[in-house]
This record gives C-alpha cells, sequence and structure tokens, in this order.
C-alpha cells in the first residue's frame, strides 16, 4: 500500500479484516511524539518547522494580514503540509501517516445525490448512498454540530454572520458534518477541556480533538494485527518480478529529506493511494521510465483542483465575527445549481477581532490538466493554466458579489499579498489523474497490469461539487469490496 490517506487506510482495514497481510508505505512522519513545546502539532498562528514539508520558508493560504507578510523563515523538516508547486498553482497535501485527514478542516460533505452523475458517471448511484456512504461517513466518524449549542456558541459567531448575509441576500445555507468530536470542542468552549480547534489548530494539525485516520480507520487497521506501517518511507518504482508479483524500491528519508537507505521488496499486489498527485506522479513516471510501459495514455489525465478559490469579505462595524474561532468550519453557502458554486464560511482565527468573512469555494470548473513525466528534467510536470482560475472566480462571485451588493461591503484586499482580492494559485482538493474506468477499470484495476490498484483521490475526475474526501473514502469502500471479492 503506496500512501496512508484516506484510500489507503480504507483498502488497509478492508483487506486485514479478510485476512491479508498489509505492509503501508508513507512518505511523511508518524505524528505521535511531542516536540519541545509538548505538542505533536504547532498551532496554526505561529508555524515552525513541523509546519511544513521540506521547505525554508512556510507558504501559507492566507499571506498576509493587514497588509503585512505573515511568512516566515524555517528549518527544511519533513513537516506535516506539503505545499507543492506546479506550474500555475500550489497543491496543499497531508504529510505523514494518516494523510490529508492530519491538515483538513474535517467537513465531512456527501454531495447531493443529483450531482453524483456527474462527479462518478460510471458508478451506480443508489448502491453508493443506500450502502457506501453510509459506511464511510459510520468509518470516519462523522456527526452533525448539536445545533442548540451552535446557536450560542462565541466560536461560531462568524459563522452565524456568514448565515445571516447568505440567506439575507437568498442563498441557501447549510450546516456541514464534520470529523471533529463535537462533545469536546463544547468542553474546550466551557474552558473545561485543552484548546484545539478553539485555539486554531486546523491546516499544520490538531492536537486532540478531530477524530483523523489513526484514531478510526488506521487504529482499526492496525488492531487485526495484520497492517505494518513504514513512516518515512518514499517509493520510486513498481515493476514486474521475474517470480510473479512486483519489486518495489523504496527510499528511507530523514528528517530533512535526505536518503537515509535503499530498499527493495516483492509484493503480490501493489495499490496505490498515495493520494492525486502522489499517485499521478508515481504512474506518469514508471510508464515513461519503462517500470510499467502497458500503463495506458489516460494515465496523467483528468487532473483537476475541485474548482478551488479563496475570498474575504470586510464586513461592517456593526457585523463582528468573535476574536475566537473555531477552525472546524460548519456551515457553507450552496449556489451550484443556479451558480456553479458551494462556499464554505471559514474562520479566521487570529485571535483578535477581523470583522472579515473568509471563504473557502468548490466551483463547477470544467478545466482539467494532465502531468506528464520530463525525462530532462527528471521529474512529473502539470499542465494546469492559471487563467483557468477565472472561470472558478467568476463562479463564485455569482454569491459574493449579490452578498456585497445587499449588505453594502467590499473585498478584503489583504489576505493574499499586494491587493489581490482571490487566491486563485491554490487547491486544498486535488483530484484525478488516474481516472476511475479510463485509467483504470470500474473498481480502480489498472490496465495493463494484473494486481495494481489505485485507490485515493485520483481516481475522481477533478470535481466533487464539495469537500472530497467522504466521496473518495465511499468509493474505496465499494472498490476494494469487490476486488477482495472477486480477485482475492
Amino acid at each position: 500500500m503506496i500512501g496512508t490517506g484516506y484510500g489507503g487506510s480504507v483498502a488497509a482495514l478492508r483487506l486485514a479484516q479478510a485476512g491479508i497481510d498489509v505492509h503501508m508505505v508513507e512518505m511523511g512522519m508518524s505524528w505521535d511524539t511531542p516536540g519541545s513545546d509538548g505538542k505533536i502539532f504547532a498551532n496554526t498562528k505561529s508555524p515552525d518547522d513541523r509546519s511544513f514539508w521540506l521547505r525554508t520558508r512556510t507558504k501559507q493560504p492566507l499571506s498576509s494580514f493587514l497588509g503585512f507578510p505573515i511568512d516566515k523563515n524555517v528549518n527544511r523538516y519533513t513537516g506535516i503540509l506539503d505545499a507543492e508547486d506546479f506550474a500555475g498553482i500550489t497543491v496543499y497535501q497531508g504529510r505523514g501517516v494518516g494523510g490529508g485527514s492530519l491538515v483538513n478542516g474535517g467537513m465531512a460533505v456527501t454531495p447531493q445525490r443529483d450531482r453524483f452523475s456527474g462527479i462518478l458517471p460510471s458508478v451506480d448511484a443508489a448502491e453508493m448512498y443506500s450502502k457506501y456512504y453510509p459506511r464511510a461517513n459510520a468509518g470516519l466518524g462523522v456527526a452533525d454540530v448539536p445545533l442548540d449549542w451552535w446557536e450560542s456558541a462565541a466560536c461560531y459567531k462568524y459563522a452565524r454572520v456568514g448565515r445571516k448575509h447568505a440567506e439575507r441576500s437568498n442563498f441557501p445555507h447549510i450546516f456541514v458534518p464534520n470529523v471533529y468530536d463535537w462533545d469536546y470542542m463544547a468542553q474546550e468552549a466551557a474552558g473545561n477541556a485543552t484548546k484545539s480547534a478553539l485555539d486554531g489548530e486546523v491546516i499544520f494539525g490538531n492536537n486532540h480533538g478531530k477524530k483523523t485516520l489513526p484514531k478510526t480507520y488506521l487504529a482499526q487497521a492496525k488492531a487485526t494485527g495484520r497492517v505494518a506501517i513504514s513512516p518515512l518511507h518514499e517509493v520510486t518504482s513498481v515493476s514486474p518480478a521475474s517470480g510473479g508479483g512486483y519489486t518495489v524500491a523504496i527510499r528511507q528519508l530523514d528528517t530533512t529529506g535526505g536518503t537515509v537507505a535503499t530498499k527493495t521488496v516483492t509484493a503480490d499486489r501493489v495499490f496505490f493511494a498515495a493520494g492525486s498527485v502522489g499517485t499521478s506522479k508515481l504512474l506518469v513516471k514508471l510508464r515513461a521510465t519503462g517500470a510499467l510501459p502497458n500503463l495506458n495514455g489516460e494515465v496523467g489525465k483528468g487532473w483537476g483542483d475541485n474548482g478551488n478559490v479563496m475570498c474575504g469579505r470586510a464586513n461592517h462595524m456593526w457585523d463582528p465575527t468573535g476574536t475566537v474561532q473555531s477552525a472546524m468550519p460548519s456551515t457553507g453557502i450552496d449556489n451550484w445549481n443556479a451558480g456553479g458554486a458551494f462556499a464554505e464560511v471559514a474562520p479566521v482565527p487570529t485571535g483578535i477581532e477581523t470583522y472579515a468573512s473568509l471563504y473557502l469555494s468548490i466551483t463547477n470548473t470544467p478545466h482539467r490538466a494532465e502531468f506528464s513525466w520530463n525525462a530532462a528534467a527528471g521529474k512529473a510536470e502539470l499542465s494546469w493554466q492559471r487563467a483557468w482560475k477565472e472561470t472558478s472566480i467568476g463562479m463564485a462571485k455569482t454569491i459574493f458579489d449579490k452578498i456585497n451588493k445587499k449588505e453594502g461591503t467590499i473585498y478584503r484586499t489583504d489576505f493574499f499579498g499586494g491587493t489581490k482580492q482571490w487566491n486563485d494559485s491554490l487547491t486544498y482538493h486535488p483530484l484525478g489523474g488516474a481516472v476511475l474506468n479510463k485509467a483504470t477499470d470500474n473498481y480502480g484495476r489498472l490496465h495493463g497490469y494484473a494486481g495494481l490498484y489505485v485507490i485515493d483521490g485520483s481516481l475522481i475526475p477533478g470535481n466533487t461539487s464539495v469537500n472530497p474526501f467522504v466521496t473518495i473514502t465511499a468509493l474505496a469502500e465499494r472498490n476494494i469490496e469487490k476486488i477482495i471479492a472477486t480477485d482475492l
């Protein structure tokens, strides 16, 4: 198993429950040892070496505040958040045992069923919504925020302001489930538990209340006794072994990214679960370099950014958003059918009153990029074009231009460097690159090689209409059930 994110964790658990031994190889660290401050994860408000993957300067999604740059120099370290730069886009990814579950906001959204055929057209929607989405939500520990508590909680004042502005402009406002332990958050708010979500902990890890994969699927998988995990190990090659199965070449890393050792193992079957970017980069490399030359021409294609763009709005003084803001979002604004945009009402957990509303939009962008192997440079490249984000901005504006007009407010221009109103150079939600029923069959089996599978977000062609990890998990549940029943 290459990777320990959502797809890999599902597959490892179900394979182990079926009596099959699994070895998971993870490029990032196992985040289980406190630092000098006594905490495993760094705080979002004060990033340090733990915060970023092999960077010497932080690269925060909000790069400035009140006109002042907020990024700073750090030591090169195998930190938890990778801000991986490609032409025209920075892709944020989790690094560590648990993958993206370590660094996301926990928004566990099942897409509306009438949108599913546009997400995964070859998959039976009825089966997904009756069986695999419920299974995924149960396995992830998804729960709805207690509404009575939410209505009065100071930490969600920013979300209530967001709701008010959405409803005044006649947009549907929805509550979004989360994998955070709501009882724990209520104890944080009451002062009876160590603050975590209420101390702004999110993109660099959450020390207490969030139910990440190491607490859910991976904990169950390890409890079977059949799953081993090797952190700080990077798979560099997979090729057919002479005696059957596959030879897997691995590089062991130290915490500066250096090579400690190189290893070779043989596996009967290999599951690519390194995330959309990791799996796509590895597969195009293996095809181009001759390790797996029979991979088809669809490998690398269909990659998208889930239409991500960010903006902030400057509220009036009579609309304060609160000095304490939960880092776990709980609400969204839905204008998908009319304008092609869904926006999560995001926190700005600075600890001071900002009078700002921040939003991460997911938009119905049609643009798809392709990974390819640059032999001269010795690396995979992505054909993303920065100008494509204009489509996403236009869709997001169907929400926020209307709200600004109604409220008499403007876009904030102090969040993204210079005087930019939009962050048009990032994605939190990379998807595609090994699309289901194209690069693979309809259950993730790679064409051209028996015993090679893809089981992560690279199967989904670029967009899920909402935050994607529940869909990635549910699809993995569907696919691994079929693979176990028919292949094993």
